[in-house]
């Protein structure tokens, strides 16, 4: 089952405000030139990466007469990044902590994928610092708290280019990045044929080595990912500038699925990163898992009961749901037999305008409620205006649509 929801369920990615100026402990902030000098290694370290310079890295590292491991570790560092096609990287330091010869550094890390992000990935990072022989080092680089770990902080990324995909991988074989991006190649066109070429038309794919590591890139506990194949982050609202999206497979989850439900998986991801610029705060769960979904299974030529059998199975019993589900319904954690309903009640409500409306319509209605801006109203005035009908007749044809095809 593939996860995705709005906050903590799309794990939207983080774009944190910078502080409104540089905080100093033990006198005005910069007083001595420290807080400006911590800049300048910044700015080094970031002009390391950008030109690709091993040296100019390590150099900005504490020496082992400071730190023993930390040149050893920037160097590792610097390695697992070679293979990852950066296009620009940089430091914005937001808050600056010193006392003696030891400081802090709360900063922004703001880098691009070359040819998939219109705009910097931004995470906030922590950074340690010692001075010595006058100089300024960094003793270590980290996440900030509340921050995910960058896929490259758990080993030597591998990456793999298809035509419409990159895959980056740690821990992981290499032919089995190639059967992702295989896969997103496939995914890729499919969705733009239901969906249109109104997007980026590719995708990249993280594809860490546990369930672990997967909810480390989350800045998660690795429980509420237990099962889940596949999330996919990114930010809600469609800014022009927002940068690309990023499937996170879980290794565990997805390599329990055969040929055809790792396809679905990888579909319904790549659905949510072509949909993004239409998905806002006013679009329920089962309409945006729904739709991804019946993307997903489009043209596979799959029944209503193969594809929604926990749903089948209630309505065979006469226990046909009363409404559509609810956000909450697609909480992970609790009733998985629940869970499966809500997804399979959101697909086939989109399947079911699908049929009876067309499927341009179908994406019309998606990016209706989408625009509409806020929750209160928006389904209703999608299903006036591009729809004509009412939540209530919908809910009551959705119904006999499920006791029709699941009976």
């Amino acid at each position: 089952m593939a996860g995705r929801g709005r906050a903590s369920r799309w794990v939207v990615a983080l774009l944190l405000a910078g502080l409104a100026g540089l905080v100093g402990c033990g006198g005005p902030t910069g007083a001595d030139g420290a807080s400006a000098d911590v800049r300048r290694v910044l700015d080094r370290r970031s002009a390391a990466v950008r030109e690709g310079s091993e040296a100019a890295y390590v150099a900005t590292a504490a020496p082992g007469s400071v730190d023993a491991g930390e040149r050893s570790a920037a160097r590792t560092g610097f390695r697992n990044l070679r293979e990852v096609p950066l296009t620009d990287w940089s430091y914005r330091m937001t808050g600056f902590h010193r006392s003696g010869d030891r400081a802090t550094a709360d900063a922004e890390l703001r880098y691009r994928i070359d040819g998939y992000d219109r705009a910097p990935v931004v995470t906030a990072r922590t950074l340690a610092l010692a001075r010595t022989g006058g100089r300024w080092y960094v003793t270590g680089d980290r996440p900030a708290e509340g921050s995910g770990r960058q896929l490259w902080e758990q080993g030597a990324v591998t990456a793999v280019r298809g035509g419409h995909s990159l895959v980056l991988g740690v821990g992981r074989p290499v032919g089995a990045l190639r059967a992702l991006a295989e896969l997103a190649d496939r995914a890729v066109p499919a969705v733009s044929g239901a969906w249109g070429g109104g997007w980026a038309q590719r995708v990249v794919v993280l594809a860490p080595g546990s369930l672990e590591d997967m909810a480390g890139l989350l800045g998660a506990p690795a429980s509420g990912y237990r099962g889940i194949a596949a999330v996919t982050t990114g930010e809600a609202g469609g800014r022009a500038t927002a940068p690309a999206d990023r499937i996170i497979v879980n290794p565990e989850a997805y390599g329990e699925l055969g040929s055809f439900g790792r396809q679905v998986v990888i579909t319904h991801e790549t659905t949510h990163v072509a949909t993004r610029s239409s998905t806002s705060a006013a679009t329920p769960l089962w309409l945006s898992e729904g739709y991804a979904d019946w993307v997903g299974y489009r043209g596979t030529g799959r029944t209503a009961r193969q594809v929604a059998p926990e749903l089948a199975r209630a309505v065979a019993a006469g226990r046909v749901p009363s409404e559509l589900p609810a956000d909450g319904d697609f909480a992970f954690g609790g009733d998985t037999g629940a869970l499966a309903r809500a997804y399979e009640s959101g697909w086939l409500a989109c399947r079911f305008v699908a049929e009876r409306w067309g499927e341009e319509r179908l994406g019309d209605f998606y990016r209706a409620v989408g625009a509409h801006g806020r929750r209160a109203g928006a389904v209703e005035a999608g299903l006036r205006e591009v729809l004509g009908t009412t939540p209530r007749e919908f809910t009551d044809l959705w119904r006999a649509y499920a006791r029709d095809r699941l009976g």
